[in-house]
């Protein structure tokens, strides 16, 4: 924290199967997950340049890694701290992101619709949709699990990063189907 209390953000920058994801947080936490668009994919999660952080953004390193390389061994590793703004907040948003969180699990997934009733307010899908769209922090936050009550992907990323949604719901399927006794919790 600096002089006058405001977040001091680091940030760092990670190799992965989706893309190059930007990582920035202070001490407190993760503030915000990037996945760029249009970058190199590689097989390992690493940083592209070993730099000092912080231990949240290490932890959260660590978290990332895990996922990519076995999504269902997260559960056993605490998640790194959130400390957007957002995710401290008590308002709609952040009650429809912390739900997700919490309650759809690896190689699960839930519509807008049902994520709507699970925060006690059925009419609320289209805002359910906004809070998506604003979700700091994707991966950890997982709003890719986030479908249609038709059951198609819908869009991620507005419309851009499609393809890294089908891939990481993919990836979470094949792990759950190699291990069904470690899976999330069903919907």
């Amino acid at each position: 924290m600096s002089a006058s209390g405001a977040c001091v953000l680091c940030a760092v920058t990670l190799t992965s199967p989706v893309g190059e994801i930007l990582l920035r947080g202070c001490e407190k936490g993760v503030h915000t997950i990037d996945i760029k668009l249009n970058t190199d994919k590689e097989e390992s999660v690493h940083p592209v340049v070993l730099s000092e952080m912080s231990s949240e953004l290490q932890r959260c390193v660590d978290w990332l890694q895990c996922y990519f390389m076995n999504p269902e061994s997260i559960s056993a590793l605490p998640l790194p701290a959130l400390h957007h703004p957002l995710m401290q907040s008590d308002s709609f948003k952040a009650q429809v992101l912390k739900t997700l969180l919490k309650e759809v699990g690896v190689g699960k997934t839930v519509s807008y619709k049902q994520l709507a009733e699970m925060i006690g307010n059925p009419n609320a899908v289209r805002a359910v949709g906004s809070a998506m769209k604003q979700n700091p922090v994707p991966l950890i936050v997982p709003c890719h699990r986030v479908l249609l009550s038709s059951g198609h992907t819908g869009s991620y990323m507005g419309g851009k990063g499609d393809d890294i949604k089908v891939w990481l719901l993919t990836h979470e399927r094949k792990a759950v189907e190699l291990n069904p006794s470690q899976s999330g919790k069903s919907i």
